[in-house]
């Protein structure tokens, strides 16, 4: 359980980094603000039309009667946007940093440079389109495990009492897990570590995870809220990187008191800097 305090601990040195650090910060607004006008524009579309989409698909009820028509497409109006909404916090992280692809890679490395002891930030050594490449693939795969556990949990909902209790929080808790792989893959990729891999390092370490992910997943919520803390959540994941690769933070420079990492996370097979994994 203590892992989880520590999680948390990253997600704050990570937003106190980019407090010391103004024009990375302001850089690193650019891509959420982006996907927010995205988003934004087609969920307001969703709102406008999709009654009307509902209406089209559903042309077996356009005989019921009243009120059993209306209570029934107004039903899969707001189960539509129900989805919408979880597919946006959940797909927000992904796209926007695919988005902004290099303006966090530049933030990563200098978070990696200015807490390394040596000054060192490990480089991928790939071109920008193989960079990006193999971000849009991961993300699409982690958007398609997500989505998969949300219509899980959708269904689960439907459980008396456990649906409206139990479900919801567990809801929060997998989206900070896809959330934190979203964040931590701008740091591990240059290392050259591939989706399997980052995945078996996530797992390790759950509790970890859930401490820095399942608080960012509430506060996504919010869009507005996720645009400002894009930046420092970057910035956090890539010190959480480095503890689950065993690499050395100087805590004075992170921002915070030392966090001893749990044993057992360094025995797992590290990739050497610049060298992609296998499969790449």
């Amino acid at each position: 359980m203590r892992d989880l305090g520590v999680g948390f601990q990253y997600l704050l040195k990570g937003q106190r980094w980019v407090a010391r650090h103004g024009k990375q910060y302001g850089f690193g607004l650019v891509p959420g603000l982006i996907t927010l006008v995205l988003y934004a524009a087609a969920l307001v579309a969703l709102a406008l039309w999709g009654q009307d989409a509902v209406t089209w698909a559903t042309p077996f009820a356009d005989d019921w009667s009243s009120p059993w028509l209306g209570l029934f497409r107004g039903f899969l109006t707001a189960v539509l946007f129900a989805l919408a909404l979880l597919l946006a916090v959940v797909t927000f992280t992904a796209v926007t940093l695919l988005v902004g692809q290099p303006f966090y890679e530049n933030l990563s490395e200098k978070v990696d440079r200015d807490v390394s002891p040596d000054g060192h930030a490990p480089e991928s050594g790939l071109p920008l389109w193989r960079e990006l490449w193999i971000s849009a693939r991961d993300s699409l795969r982690i958007v398609v495990r997500a989505a998969l556990w949300g219509v899980l949990l959708f269904a689960c909902g439907f459980i008396p009492v456990v649906g409206q209790t139990a479900v919801p929080v567990l809801g929060f808790f997998v989206t900070g897990f896809f959330l934190t792989e979203e964040l931590t893959a701008v740091a591990l990729q240059r290392r050259g570590v591939d989706l399997r891999t980052r995945l078996t390092l996530l797992r390790s370490r759950k509790t970890l995870v859930w401490g820095f992910g399942t608080p960012l997943a509430v506060a996504f919520l919010v869009p507005l809220v996720a645009v400002f803390l894009m930046p420092g959540a970057v910035a956090g994941a890539t010190l959480m990187a480095r503890e689950l690769l065993g690499e050395e933070i100087d805590e004075g420079r992170a921002g915070g008191s030392a966090v001893e990492g749990d044993e057992g996370v360094s025995s797992l097979p590290q990739p050497p800097s610049g060298s992609p994994a296998p499969g790449r």
